[in-house]
């Protein structure tokens, strides 16, 4: 028992080995999502029961006066025993509050004044970060330290046993990174800039990316630079910008020398991870500044729309891959690139899995970036898009796994549950570009296909078997570039312009020949959808999947959750339900994945993918689910919040934890 703790103790705070306890929000800091636990298994998990809820008080309080634009979408994380023991969670508003795990009874609380009721900003939290003080004798205050990054641009710090910030940390436990933000290059705007990903903590550094709030309508948006910050004093320690400004850097030869000083974003809005033995972070990278526009930044962006590596002590970057040359779809690295033990030609190797927006799957060797499996430059569609468009003539792909998706669609793909609403989709066909993969934005509007297959949290992998199983969409998206002169603003202070489902917005910067008062953009799935609200592809809509690492092949594939929640008529029909979040692997042989908007926590067996449990929740599971041991007994906990884009969503406020019955 000694040997366990151990290794559990070293991996919380710093370490590659595998424990049995959950330090991060995605379990070991590699993020795949997998316990080494298997009290819970294939033989009786039918017996699982809920042992206890938490709610947070939200839903009937503070969150009230917000409406539905939010919920519940933590994922805890649980300390060592010599760090308190806590389960620890936030709620939207950034409070952290330590739970007993065996109970779910409040231990401490600690809440940061964020303002509420601000236009810009988004009040949820995914999560927060743990770090140890190797320095800091047994015993003393923020020895073990809990971090969170609130939505307003500040880390806090405090002592993971009671809750108390920590002294030596910034100004008294809290740093403001609005200086460090706005002292880099092309750091300016600062207030566009928010954090709402927990932390990658990892060489005495807490690493953070932003959102760029207006990168989609603004071709010179902030920099979308990535920001590391001393944990033990909170002083500014290195940044690292995807978009490469100092002419030094291999790849600001692929950017002309002008656009590049101008152009932003490129930024890390999702989940980071990490490797402590190798001192290394992992970041996946988005699209440039405007998001559906490129005139202004010829060429294929690099850094952008990537998976990198940086030395997690001095931001050096140590190897990267492009997944996507020169963005026009917002197809953004959504997904956090998985840190996984892997047997590949014979040997176990250590590798990145990093799934795609588009359904692609990439495997690279975890020190170098060199694939794993094999990666092919295709032609791809040069023909259409704005005047002056620049359109790469190859994209890659991996040989194996086969996109998740479809390539291209035809008018002969458009579907309907009567043949009323297919032949609405049939005339969404005629009236919009549609094509391959890479067919471009355009004035007329695309449907762009595949729309949004993988977002962040979307997978989670087995070292014992290689199967790697994620959740994936299979539906158009619409988007539409235009001149600004056939913007209709109604309402130019409307908060939804430029949106999904919004009204369109116009693109600051974006000025050429052809639109010498620039272009508009408007997005989002209606055009993609029946008048039903049905997408115009046959069903399923939402798919787990699972395939072999090992090999490139994909297993199986079932759809993953039902209508019923999301129809007038409650038709528990098996199209998929789709979602947000991803799922949670056990050596119990299980799959444990909530993410779909029909309220169903479902468990499913990982080699088969047959589901062989599941229980109603209060709302929708819109994260990723957790397990840990305590007292011999094991525990799968998941955030009921819910999500605000999804039609019908409720939005609330429950943790709640499963287990076998004592």
């Amino acid at each position: 028992m000694k040997a366990v703790i151990t290794i559990f103790v070293l991996l919380a705070f710093g370490s590659t080995a595998t424990a049995q306890d959950w330090p991060t929000w995605g379990g070991p800091p590699g993020g795949s999502k997998y316990s080494k636990l298997d009290q819970i298994n294939l033989d009786n998990v039918d017996q699982l029961e809920v042992a206890w809820t938490y709610r947070t008080g939200n839903y009937e309080g503070s969150m009230g006066g917000f409406g539905n634009s939010f919920g519940l979408q933590a994922v805890p994380i649980l300390l060592p025993e010599k760090a308190g023991g806590h389960l620890v969670l936030c709620d939207p508003f950034w409070r952290v509050i330590a739970l007993d795990p065996l109970t779910g009874e409040v231990r401490w609380e600690m809440a940061p004044e964020v303002e509420k009721g601000l236009r810009d900003l988004q009040y949820k939290c995914r999560g927060v970060s743990q770090w140890e003080d190797t320095e800091a004798p047994d015993g003393a205050l923020c020895q073990y330290t809990i971090v969170q990054v609130t939505g307003d641009r500040r880390i806090f710090s405090m002592d993971a046993k009671t809750g108390e910030l920590c002294p030596g940390f910034g100004d008294g436990g809290v740093i403001d990174t609005s200086e460090a933000i706005g002292s880099i290059p092309h750091g300016h705007d600062v207030s566009a800039i928010r954090t709402y990903f927990p932390a990658a903590v990892v060489s005495d550094r807490i690493i953070i990316g932003s959102v760029v709030g207006t990168k989609f309508l603004d071709a010179n948006a902030p920099s979308g630079a990535v920001y590391a910050f001393n944990a033990r004093t909170g002083a500014f320690e290195w940044f690292w910008d995807p978009i490469p400004r100092d002419p030094s850097d291999p790849a600001y030869e692929t950017w002309d020398p002008e656009e590049v000083a101008v152009t932003g974003g490129g930024n890390v809005w999702t989940y980071m991870t990490t490797d402590p033995e190798r001192d290394l972070v992992f970041l996946p990278t988005g699209s440039p500044s405007p998001n559906y526009y490129g005139i202004n930044r010829q060429g294929n962006n690099l850094y952008a729309n990537s998976t990198v590596a940086l030395r997690a002590s001095t931001g050096e970057r140590v190897w990267h891959y492009q997944v996507v040359r020169h963005d026009i779809w917002d197809w953004d690295t959504a997904v956090e690139p998985m840190v996984v033990e892997v047997e590949h030609e014979g040997e176990t190797k250590t590798a990145i899995i990093q799934l795609t927006k588009q359904g692609l799957t990439y495997m690279f060797d975890i020190e170098t970036g060199e694939p794993l499996i094999e990666i092919k430059e295709q032609p791809v569609d040069t023909e259409g898009g704005l005047p002056g468009e620049y359109l790469p003539p190859t994209q890659p792909f991996p040989v194996k796994p086969r996109p998740l998706n479809e390539m291209i669609t035809t008018k002969d793909d458009a579907w309907g549950f009567t043949f009323w609403d297919r032949g609405k989709c049939e005339e969404n066909y005629d009236k919009y570009d549609h094509g391959t993969i890479f067919t471009p934005p355009s004035e007329r509007g695309l449907l762009i296909h595949p729309g949004m297959v993988n977002n962040w949290g979307g997978g989670a992998f087995d070292p014992e078997t290689n199967m790697l199983v994620t959740n994936y969409r299979r539906f158009s998206l619409y988007v539409a570039v235009f001149p600004v002169e056939e913007l209709d603003l109604a309402d130019p202070n409307d908060p939804r312009q430029g949106f999904p489902s919004g009204p369109p917005g116009f693109m600051r910067n974006t000025e050429t020949e052809a639109a010498p008062n620039g272009y508009a953009m408007e997005r989002g799935p209606e055009k993609a959808f029946s008048p039903m609200f049905s997408p115009c592809l046959k069903p399923p809509w939402y798919v787990l999947a699972g395939i072999d690492m090992s090999t490139g092949d994909i297993k199986w594939e079932v759809p993953l959750g039902t209508l019923d929640k999301m129809m007038r008529l409650p038709l528990p029909l098996k199209f998929g339900a789709v979602g947000i979040g991803g799922p949670m692997m056990t050596a119990g042989g299980l799959t444990f994945i909530g993410a779909t908007s029909d309220e169903t926590f479902r468990a499913f067996e990982t080699m088969t993918g047959e589901e062989v449990w599941q229980d109603a929740l209060p709302t929708s599971n819109m994260t990723v689910p957790m397990t840990y041991e305590r007292d011999g007994r094991q525990f799968i906990v998941l955030a009921a919040g819910g999500h605000h884009i999804f039609y019908g969503q409720k939005v609330s406020d429950w943790l709640i934890a499963y287990a076998l019955p004592e």
